[in-house]
């Protein structure tokens, strides 16, 4: 599979081509298709922006959809959400900026949401932009959103009581990591942050020490989600917050049920992606994934308009890809959560035995150890095929299986002892028995230390951790280099503790580059983020890529409009609705 150049649709510039996949009932049962398109755009037209949106195929009004999940969301606050239950839950009562037209076969579209257009970037330097609200949208009790509801919500992000969720806006508004320092929400309640103005009620302005090209995406996220002041109960907006969108909360029974009834005031002729089909949502909480799964499967009363938001166990996939009358009613997609072998470039010095390590590894043999196409699909890349700018390369082509001669021949009858840090769960442990072995048979030596799974992600980030390789996960925020590369691989973030950069990378010409792509105009950022991927594999090999996470979900006959979010890999509702 090849990238392609993507054409810009009316009213919208292409940002690059990347490679989607949708499922496809083989005689082997069910595997994942990598050959359909997905194109990433954002909508220059405010048309493209402006509701209703177009209607579902056989989609009815009425009836409960539940979804059943087996841990509660951690937060309901827009404000701080994080989770990806959370941000699945979120349209379907909160709005931002902008958002995400996903029509569930590879195409995407930024559009604006609570405002009129992306935003614009008053003096093409991506340091000032613009967002102007529109007309018509309204909180659950019928009051205006205006731009300083919105600014409200962004102005709370910053109070350390209300954390969780990204701070993205929140740091560079205030050109630092620390910015709540910057800041205090607590003491200017009836303020703004620095950078943050409403010149008027229909117009929303950010003002930045430096070039933020990717503003537009960010906002995206749930901090844009608006509040009126007097409705904001600080930390206890978890239990009920204030919609803002298609749906509003009925009633909240903590770890048990959330109950979503329709918004009255909310208007679709406002808004370009969510529908208000179903009468009411129900998440319900509790059932392992095992027993949500069977409960779905079974098809009788309320879970026939129900779906497990917990992918179907490895217990159940034979049962579920081996049934052809489950085909249409099974979701299976890759997601943007790309898995490494992370290798500590502090420690793993000589770029020869990095090298060597990406030959070793047995892909199919791993994603075979982790329960086969339904769970993992291989890749060779830094950037997940979701990713807007994604460029397919293999930098050490390895094949299927691994080059162990290659690897052998890389090492030069050396044998390094390396020390694979692994977290105590299923999941590593699995894969530490076959990295373990695909490493060893190519010439090195491997010793596995344990680390308690709550506390491997804390250790890892230290910078003097004494572990040489050990697995990482990183699921993108938005499906941006700019939300993967610079957050892994620049090496001027690394600090004692806390990095995202867990390879400790540092190159001063690649940090460069990362400052000249995210300088860009996001419509040019794509392509060169794909060519920094390849870059960075080929000169420096901080990490091996592995696989990315796939989605495979199943739901009840009478639950239709669901598919697999391009952006975060989990079940969307926004076109939900129950079968009559």
């Amino acid at each position: 599979m090849r990238p392609r150049a993507a054409a810009a649709a009316g009213g919208a510039i292409a940002l690059v081509v990347a490679l989607g996949a949708c499922s496809e009932n083989t005689g082997e049962g069910t595997k994942v298709d990598g050959n359909r398109q997905q194109t990433g755009v954002i909508a220059t037209d405010p048309k493209d922006s402006q509701g209703p949106a177009a209607e579902i195929d056989g989609a009815a009004k009425g009836g409960t959809f539940t979804i059943i999940r087996e841990t509660p969301i951690s937060h309901l606050d827009p404000q701080r959400t994080y989770s990806f239950a959370g941000l699945m839950a979120n349209p379907l009562f909160a709005r931002y900026l902008t958002t995400w037209k996903d029509d569930g076969k590879g195409g995407l579209v930024l559009v604006g949401d609570l405002a009129e257009t992306p935003g614009k970037n008053v003096n093409n330097d991506c340091k000032v932009w613009e967002f102007t609200i529109k007309d018509g949208v309204k909180f659950e009790d019928g009051s205006p959103i205006t731009s300083k509801e919105i600014a409200y919500g962004i102005a709370r992000s910053f109070d350390p009581d209300l954390t969780g969720g990204p701070t993205y806006i929140q740091e560079w508004l205030a050109d630092t990591a620390q910015y709540d320092t910057k800041w205090d929400f607590k003491k200017n309640k009836t303020s703004l942050p620095p950078g943050l103005t409403t010149p008027d009620d229909k117009t929303l302005r950010f003002e930045f020490a430096k070039p933020r090209c990717d503003l537009p995406f960010a906002v995206s996220l749930p901090t844009t989600a608006p509040l009126k002041p007097e409705k904001d109960t600080g930390v206890n907006l978890d239990q009920k917050p204030f919609s803002s969108g298609p749906y509003k909360i009925a009633k909240n029974q903590v770890g048990v049920q959330l109950t979503l009834d329709r918004n009255p005031n909310w208007d679709a002729k406002t808004d370009p992606v969510r529908h208000q089909y179903p009468d009411q949502f129900v998440w319900s909480f509790g059932p392992t994934a095992d027993a949500a799964n069977n409960r779905v499967i079974a098809d009788n009363g309320a879970d026939q308009s129900a779906l497990a938001f917990n992918s179907v166990p490895a217990s159940l996939v034979a049962k579920v890809a081996g049934d052809p009358a489950l085909k249409s009613r099974t979701l299976l997609s890759p997601t943007p959560s790309a898995n490494q072998l992370v290798i500590n470039t502090q420690r793993v010095k000589d770029l020869k035995i990095r090298q060597a390590l990406n030959y070793a590894i047995d892909r199919e043999g791993l994603v075979k150890a982790l329960g086969g196409q339904t769970v993992a699909q291989p890749i060779t890349t830094l950037m997940p095929p979701s990713t807007i700018g994604y460029k397919a390369y293999d930098a050490y082509p390895a094949g299927a299986n691994g080059n162990v001669e290659k690897s052998k021949e890389l090492l030069g009858g050396q044998t390094p002892e390396l020390v694979l840090g692994v977290a105590d769960n299923t999941t590593e442990q699995a894969e530490a028995v076959q990295l373990k072995g695909n490493l060893e048979r190519a010439g090195f030596k491997i010793t596995v230390r344990n680390i308690p799974d709550d506390a491997k992600l804390d250790e890892v980030k230290k910078k003097n951790n004494p572990w040489d390789l050990y697995i990482g996960n990183w699921a993108a925020d938005w499906p941006s280099g700019a939300s993967i590369l610079p957050v892994l691989y620049d090496g001027r973030t690394i600090k004692a503790e806390g990095n995202s950069n867990q390879s400790y990378f540092n190159d001063d010409a690649i940090n460069a580059e990362m400052d000249r792509i995210l300088a860009l105009p996001p419509s040019e950022q794509g392509p060169e983020w794909g060519k920094l991927d390849e870059r960075i594999m080929k000169e420096h090999a901080p990490v091996v890529p592995l696989y990315v996470d796939v989605a495979y979900n199943v739901h009840g006959s009478k639950a239709g409009g669901v598919f697999i979010s391009s952006v975060f890999g989990y079940p969307n509702f926004v076109n939900a609705y129950v079968k009559q």
